[in-house]
């Protein structure tokens, strides 16, 4: 079996032929704007969620210290208009913004910030894994109404630019709807923050409906009244809604997606290289993966060309970091296909002939990643081992993470990087502290903790360098994941839309309050 992008494309398209009209002249005239996602939203809670649908919620509906901003990526002033860093990098002084408020006019004040802390920390969910370690109990400390110290337990030096990602929510909606389990179910589906939008309309799997707040706090610069994210499972009708004029926006086009809409009139593409990762996790607790023998068979049989030739805008992966980011090792010895070594360690493992079933999810839609299942399918083949492919929704696929008994055998995951830093991708996918979450859903060993841990809190770079140099080479021997393809970010807009910046970091969790339309 052969894969090219033309030939996989032919599906897609038909399905795309299919696709519902809209008429968006009236979001126009009312300045809304319309966005195409393949991805729904799980849960709103802030300090629970995770993903880039999420995302784009919650930094439209709620706020955090910080923004990030430019490329390369920086952090600017958000609640905190102002703040210092001693010079032994434990210890922040936040000058709190005396006009933030939350939508219920409650003023977001020093209390509030360290409420938030102290429930992130607690709930031990979402992103609290980028504070987890550095932060302890009494780290956020009330100077007065406008001023939050933060007292570091070990050097973090990507501590800043984690901040954008934790947000701030009103303690008062929290304490009034607090229950047995902290507000997670009120927050599931209500919204308690400051940001420039308010949820207007959720109706799961289908749209998402923001408006500006009248008088937010922190209103933006563009004049967009309101935003409607529409979801559009396959990626072909995405392209087809934003050539029609249904969409301004759309965010999870494929290579052929981008090369179809080359030169077509009102249509703005952007392709930009991210530190984006494309893995497939392997279940390496449960099931016959939990072989390490197994696994590494499958990394050597694995048609990386195939992979690559299907993916278009993109360059393969070298290890579990991107490409030029802090750290990366270039010559990192990885598995590239190779049959013979692929059937030794098959001799080595339980299933020294094959003859098994192994089971690979896809996010339902995503034609991408529905081709690399078949490119799994056939390298599988030629180890006489079988696959299963199911098409499933994402919230079913982050559902079935949360333990080693639910887990796929594979399951392919893009992981955006929130910071610039090797340690959002080290983190986030191999630390044990993660598993049951769809970044890293079982891989753990002491060793890769101990190398993560090591090197979020060592200041000296060339000893830092070095950790995450042994960290990569660890992780490539116990073979936790096929190390895929980096792809650049594929976006597209209608050229009404307007003050659109690129951002290398989640720029698909798009930041309504700079946007017009014109």
């Amino acid at each position: 079996m052969s894969f090219t992008r033309r030939s996989l494309m032919a599906g897609a398209a038909a399905a795309a032929s299919m696709a519902p009209f809209a008429d968006i002249s009236f979001a126009q005239a009312r300045k809304v704007l319309i966005m195409a996602s393949g991805q729904d939203i799980p849960n709103f809670d802030p300090h629970v969620t995770t993903g880039y649908t999420p995302i784009l919620m919650m930094r439209n509906t709620y706020d955090s210290l910080v923004r990030i901003e430019g490329n390369p990526p920086k952090p600017v002033p958000h609640l905190a208009a102002s703040w210092t860093v001693s010079p032994d990098g434990m210890e922040y002084v936040f000058k709190l913004d005396p006009k933030a408020k939350f939508h219920d006019g409650t003023p977001v004040d020093a209390d509030a910030v360290k409420y938030n802390f102290d429930r992130i920390l607690r709930l031990k969910k979402g992103n609290s894994w980028m504070v987890s370690g550095v932060l302890g109990p009494d780290s956020v400390q009330v100077i007065d109404k406008g001023t939050v110290r933060i007292k570091l337990t070990k050097p973090f030096v990507a501590f800043l630019q984690v901040l954008v990602w934790q947000w701030i929510a009103n303690p008062k909606v929290i304490e009034a709807n607090k229950g047995t389990d902290d507000a997670q179910n009120y927050l599931r589906a209500n919204i308690a923050g400051s940001g420039a939008f308010r949820v207007k309309r959720a109706e799961p799997g289908s749209l998402y409906e923001f408006e500006r707040v009248a008088d937010a706090w922190n209103p933006g610069g563009g004049n967009l009244s309101g935003a409607i994210m529409r979801i559009v499972r396959e990626t072909a009708t995405q392209r087809l809604m934003l050539q029609r004029g249904e969409a301004h926006v759309a965010l999870d086009l494929t290579s052929e997606d981008m090369d179809a809409l080359k030169d077509k009139p009102g249509v703005v593409s952007v392709i930009e290289p991210e530190f984006r990762t494309f893995s497939i996790k392997m279940n390496t607790e449960n099931g016959p993966l939990a072989d390490v023998n197994l696994r590494r068979a499958i990394s050597w049989a694995f048609d990386y060309q195939a992979m690559l030739d299907t993916a278009g805008y993109a360059d393969l992966m070298i290890g579990p970091l991107p490409t030029g980011i802090f750290g990366h090792d270039p010559k990192l010895a990885v598995p590239r296909t190779d049959l013979a070594k692929a059937k030794e360690y098959l001799a080595k493992s339980k299933s020294p002939t094959g003859g098994i079933k192994l089971e690979m999810v896809h996010v339902t839609g995503l034609e991408q990643q529905r081709r690399w299942a078949l490119v799994m399918l056939d390298s599988l083949k030629k180890l006489n081992i079988d696959l299963e492919i199911k098409p499933t929704l994402w919230t079913d696929m982050v559902a079935r993470c949360r333990s080693p008994q639910t887990a796929p055998d594979l399951m392919p995951v893009y992981q955006t990087a929130n910071y610039g830093d090797p340690d959002n991708i080290a983190y986030a996918a191999y630390h044990s502290a993660n598993n049951g979450s769809w970044q890293n859903m079982v891989y753990h060993t002491a060793k890769v903790d101990k190398l993560i841990e090591d090197a979020r809190a060592e200041v000296n770079e060339d000893k830092r360098k070095a950790l995450y140099l042994e960290f990569q080479k660890q992780v490539v021997d116990d073979a936790a994941d096929i190390f895929g393809v980096l792809e650049k970010r594929k976006l597209a807009f209608r050229d009404g839309v307007q003050n659109w910046k690129f951002v290398p970091v989640a720029s698909n969790a798009i930041e309504l309050a700079p946007l017009s339309l014109k």
